[in-house]
């Protein structure tokens, strides 16, 4: 997989997701809610962290820098 989530796309990513996980297991939301708010945020987490997301390729979105060339 080639990297497409990259440059300040990424912590975001992180931070975002473990904000999610996180008020999926401790606001006292409703079931539903709470398991939509941590797969969001377990989707999230990992997109950020591998670099690559699925999603954005399907779109064509690639926000990591050409000289970065990384592969995962």
């Amino acid at each position: 997989m080639k990297c497409n989530v990259g440059g300040i796309e990424r912590p975001i990513r992180i931070g975002a997701g473990l904000l999610a996980i996180m008020i999926g297991l401790f606001a006292g939301l409703s079931t539903a809610v709470a398991g939509a708010a941590l797969a969001a945020g377990v989707i999230l987490l990992l997109t950020g962290a591998v670099g690559y997301c699925p999603l954005s390729s399907l779109l064509g979105i690639n926000t990591c820098s050409p000289a970065s060339g990384l592969k995962k």
